[in-house]
């Protein structure tokens, strides 16, 4: 019992692989390439857990071709040479199926050797990796392969494992385990959509389980303690950070206090509270802004609340600005006059500031037209009077729009006002 369950019990057929019906089901594309027996260069993309190895043994032992298997993070241009070697061996005959995980620990030159070796077609590569490979792959290998993209795979897939997984251990342990419906249920949810983790599981609880009547009891109360914060899947450096914030901002921006609330919560039990504060901190100004810009400082009180008292307790502040977020109306006025100014300024559009606003205090006998000609708004009747601020090429550029909620259309009604509009 060496090697973990979910290696003892590789699926022997593609019908038992849990998970992935979008590539293996009936008629699916994948799943007619493997039954042809003409495999091409693949890159299984996608989390860990959810069955890209165990694919790529399936089609080594379909095709009947030796599998050997390198990892991204420890293997060198000389492994590369050591696998092509063995394709003129007695056991190479049928051709060598590379299985390299997580490609994209490869440097580029490491790929280019690769790429040297399965030009020929007696190596045939599949590789895996758990981030975007047009990101991470060399595109010559690209064009040299497929790419298919493997989910998390659903609890009610996870559940069939679980009970496959416990009928393996009976079997191998000569005894009969117990577990009821609930505990299968939590490993398959807790899992967080990763059938290695969830096998783990199993065989954590039915070894950590004691005998009553010649029967080992799983109860629900090993499952819970061996699976605590089991379903937080996250890399603070991978693709699933990004999609985790980028859906925290854009519920907030959607105003779903639920949805913003539970990506808070994966977040926290990442223990990523700066990514958590930074994109609170954004949206508040982004997405709610002058529609509500009193929200900027409770905002900014809630984050600084929550860096100083850390998590738990952070987790409250947080989730009280995230609602507030959620709730308040929406503007994006302020971010859109912005980045127009923006555009002009790289645009190299500007010129010379107007001379009334330019910091000059005296002129050169060379001015004919001497002084500054500064208005001060405040000697005005409502601290207002009409003069040039933006240069003479952008002088009647309109930047800030005012937008549709209360507080901006109060703004606007005032001005209109003073202005005599």
């Amino acid at each position: 019992m060496s090697a973990p369950l979910a290696d003892r019990l590789r699926p022997q057929s593609l019908d038992e692989i849990v998970g992935q019906k979008h590539l293996l089901g009936k008629d699916k594309p994948l799943r007619k390439i493997i039954e042809s027996g003409t495999i091409p260069n693949l890159i299984f993309y996608g989390p860990s857990g959810v069955g890209k190895t165990t694919l790529a043994n399936y089609i080594a032992r379909k095709t009947n071709r030796m599998f050997k298997k390198l990892n991204g993070t420890t293997a060198s241009t000389a492994d590369i040479k050591e696998v092509f070697a063995s394709t003129d061996t007695l056991m190479g005959l049928n051709g060598v199926l590379l299985y390299l995980d997580e490609i994209q620990y490869f440097n580029k030159k490491q790929q280019q050797t690769l790429l040297e070796y399965i030009e020929n077609g007696k190596i045939t590569l599949i590789a895996s990796t758990t981030e975007n490979p047009y990101f991470y792959v060399y595109n010559a290998i690209l064009s040299r392969s497929t790419v298919f993209e493997f989910k998390s795979v659903e609890p009610k897939e996870i559940e069939k494992a679980v009970l496959r997984g416990i009928d393996y251990l009976s079997d191998e342990m000569k005894i009969d385990i117990e577990i009821d419906d609930e505990s299968v249920t939590h490993i398959a949810t807790a899992c967080g959509g990763d059938v290695r983790k969830a096998m783990n599981a199993v065989e954590l609880s039915v070894l950590a389980s004691s005998e009553k009547d010649g029967v080992r009891i799983v109860s629900y109360q090993t499952v819970d303690e061996l699976t605590q914060k089991s379903a937080v899947r996250y890399d603070k450096d991978g693709d699933e950070h990004y999609d985790i914030v980028s859906a925290y901002q854009k519920s907030m921006r959607g105003s779903d206090p639920d949805a913003a609330i539970h990506y808070l919560a994966r977040l926290l039990e990442a223990g990523d509270l700066p990514s958590a504060c930074r994109r609170l901190m954004v949206c508040a100004a982004e997405d709610v802004g002058l529609a509500y810009p009193g929200i900027l400082p409770i905002v900014n009180a809630c984050v600084d609340m929550a860096m100083k008292v850390g998590l738990p307790e952070a987790r409250i502040p947080l989730a009280d600005a995230v609602i507030m977020v959620c709730n308040a109306p929406k503007s994006i006025s302020g971010i859109t006059a912005i980045d127009k100014a923006i555009s002009d300024v790289r645009a190299g559009k500007g010129g010379p500031i107007p001379r009334q606003l330019q910091n000059k205090h005296f002129d050169g006998e060379d001015n004919p037209n001497k002084g500054q000609f500064y208005l001060y708004p405040h000697s005005f009747d409502n601290h207002y009077v009409e003069q040039q601020y933006l240069p003479d090429s952008l002088r009647d550029v309109k930047y800030y729009e005012y937008s549709d909620n209360k507080s901006e259309q109060a703004y606007k009604a005032y001005w209109d006002k003073i202005k005599n509009k």
